[in-house]
């Protein structure tokens, strides 16, 4: 959907006001430099500074209004994020001035917390520009998560609707999905030309998505409702207004959903099946034009490193053996006799594992996790410091993108507290989802994990807002894999079998650095992946399937996981060894939360400080 002339000029208006108040500060910086003393010249560079991270961080708000929603802010509820290519170019030279600007700012009058917002915000820009120029690489549709998926996602699980006013938004949303879609399909368009499509298996996964999310009233008759007339329903229910208010706004989003989804999906489809007969052969991104430097752009992204795609092979390698090595010593204190193989098809089907695939044993699945979440909460005080004040829920995934949907997944909490985080469990098929692996499942995705990272960072005080919501996937995941062992250090997974799942989550993540690389770089076919997987891994072949597409979809994404752990872990015993008893478990986790996300080199520097200042304080 294009934005309003009002949402334009609001996004506008932001920028001058960006610049101008950027100018007015470092003139009057000018002016009080010749008199004022040392000390007000830093306070001075550190006011212009926060002014600029808060404008700039005003400019991001007003231009996507999906990140207003999902940070609670209802500025343009009504609206959808532009995403046209005009759009992003202004994207584009707004962050090339933002980078320019960047070098007005003296390093040396500011501390070294506002020196590591400065490198972060430089650090985030040549990483947008970076982006910017394999800008049609990305796949704007996928059979993972994209806007066919987003859309009643979006609606059912962030669009709150607490008066009138906010369902009269959320039917103007409704109304704009014919015009989000047109945008969608037209970036669709531009990646034909330039031939770049996903792999031609994933076509149908998108196709039968697409047509689950306009099945069901008010679109075909005599159904149940679909997902979105359901949950508006649902909503407008709770509302305290007039029989004849809650009418209105039934028919009018009733008419929106058949004269703008309704048609904007039936186009999506037609699309998606004329695209579908026109993608080469092959899965990896090598098929595509300048396939090999988008994926080192991909692995750059991913990781905040400069590995290459040889490299991190090698890494996943190493650490499938070390990890197969520990699972054999599991396999001794259970008195497995087999092979690891043998043992990894025993934990696949071994019903003793798995609940029953029916709506009890998925309501018994939740209740469990929920149980092990509220456990580790009443141990966080041992190990943190910093604790997050919002709230955190389990929930299942929505039957309309269950069948494509990864394992699990987080959502973060509104920075308002008005929605809570959201540990995502997959619950389409019980038997991809052991219970020896739940606790680590439920460490990674809840408390310790991505819960505690995400929602401190909102939390978080004197730092800049624009710091809080950085995404640097491999210190984000790989938090959230190093809080899997934490557990252990904790006194969790006293079952050998739990233990052995929490090895079998890492296993994954270590396969990933093999499967990832062997697809994109050595052009691996997703058989030959999905077969590595099987051969190295106890996971189901099912999930094994899910996640090779998942990581075709998304290439680099699954390689930050372990490559971040491993630094985390890296860090903490280099800080044990330099400490040694004077080593404060708390403390250290504090650092790594305290700053918000952050690449893996700035990390490393922070550690290293925080050694040197508790080094000088024994």
């Amino acid at each position: 959907m294009k934005l309003s002339i009002l949402a334009l000029s609001l996004a506008a208006t932001s920028m001058t006001f960006s610049s101008l108040h950027v100018q007015a500060h470092t003139q009057a910086n000018v002016t009080s430099q010749t008199q004022a003393k040392p000390q007000q010249l830093a306070q001075t560079e550190s006011a212009r500074l926060a002014a600029f991270f808060a404008d700039n961080f005003q400019q991001r708000l007003h231009r996507s209004p999906l990140f207003q929603s999902y940070l609670g802010y209802k500025w343009d509820y009504g609206k959808w994020d532009n995403i046209s290519d005009a759009f992003q170019d202004e994207s584009r030279d707004l962050a090339l001035q933002q980078l320019n600007a960047l070098a007005s700012f003296d390093a040396s009058k500011l501390s070294v917390e506002e020196n590591v917002s400065l490198g972060l915000n430089k650090v985030s820009l040549e990483r947008q520009l970076a982006n910017d120029k394999f800008r049609h690489h990305t796949y704007i549709m996928d059979q993972f998560s994209a806007y066919h998926t987003m859309v009643p996602s979006f609606l059912i699980n962030v669009h709150r609707v607490t008066n009138e006013e906010e369902a009269k938004a959320y039917i103007s949303r409704l109304q704009g999905v014919d015009g989000l879609f047109k945008q969608v399909i037209a970036q669709m368009r531009i990646r034909q030309k330039l031939g770049v499509f996903p792999p031609k298996w994933s076509y149908d996964q998108m196709l039968q998505a697409s047509k689950n999310v306009i099945a069901g009233a008010p679109f075909t008759q005599g159904e149940d409702d679909s997902s979105i007339w359901d949950d508006f329903k649902g909503k407008v229910a709770k509302l305290e207004i007039s029989q004849a208010q809650r009418e209105a706004l039934l028919s009018a989003a009733q008419s929106a959903l058949l004269e703008s989804v309704q048609p904007a999906y039936q186009s999506l489809i037609s699309e998606l099946a004329v695209q579908r007969d026109l993608t080469p052969e092959g899965d990896g991104v090598w098929r595509l034009p300048d396939g090999k430097k988008w994926y080192q752009n991909r692995l750059a992204w991913f990781t905040t490193t400069d590995l290459t795609a040889d490299e991190v092979h090698r890494i996943g390698l190493k650490n499938v053996e070390r990890i197969h090595q520990a699972m054999r010593g599991i396999m001794q204190k259970v008195n497995f006799e087999g092979s690891l193989q043998e043992f990894f098809e025993f934990m696949r089907s071994d019903k003793q594992f798995y609940y029953a695939n029916t709506d009890e044993g998925r309501d018994a699945y939740l209740t469990e996790a929920k149980a092990l979440i509220d456990t580790m909460r009443g141990k966080l005080p041992e190990y943190f410091s910093l604790i997050p004040q919002a709230e955190m829920m389990v929930k299942r995934v929505e039957p309309f993108r269950e069948q494509s949907a990864g394992k699990a997944f987080y959502q973060s909490p509104a920075k308002d507290g008005s929605r809570p985080g959201v540990y995502y469990a997959n619950l389409y098929d019980m038997n991809d989802m052991p219970t020896y692996q739940m606790e680590a499942l439920a460490y990674h995705e809840g408390i310790p994990g991505h819960h505690m990272q995400r929602a401190i960072a909102q939390e978080l005080e004197g730092i800049p807002e624009f710091q809080k919501y950085s995404s640097f996937t491999a210190y984000t995941e790989g938090w959230g894999l190093y809080t899997e062992e934490l557990a252990k250090d904790m006194g969790f997974y006293q079952d050998p079998y739990s233990d052995f799942g929490r090895l079998a989550m890492e296993l994954w993540r270590a396969c990933r650095l093999v499967v990832d690389t062997g697809i994109h770089s050595k052009k691996w076919s997703r058989e030959q992946a999905i077969n590595y997987l099987l051969e190295n891994t106890p996971t189901p072949k099912n999930d094994s399937v899910k996640a090779i597409e998942r990581y075709i979809a998304m290439p680099g994404q699954a390689t930050a996981y372990m490559i971040g752990k491993l630094k985390i872990m890296e860090l903490r015993e280099w800080a044990h060894k330099e400490l040694g008893e004077q080593f404060d478990i708390r403390g250290f986790h504090a650092q790594i939360l305290k700053d918000g996300p952050v690449p893996l080199n700035i990390l490393e520097q922070k550690i290293k400080r925080w050694v040197a200042r508790e080094k000088t304080a024994i």
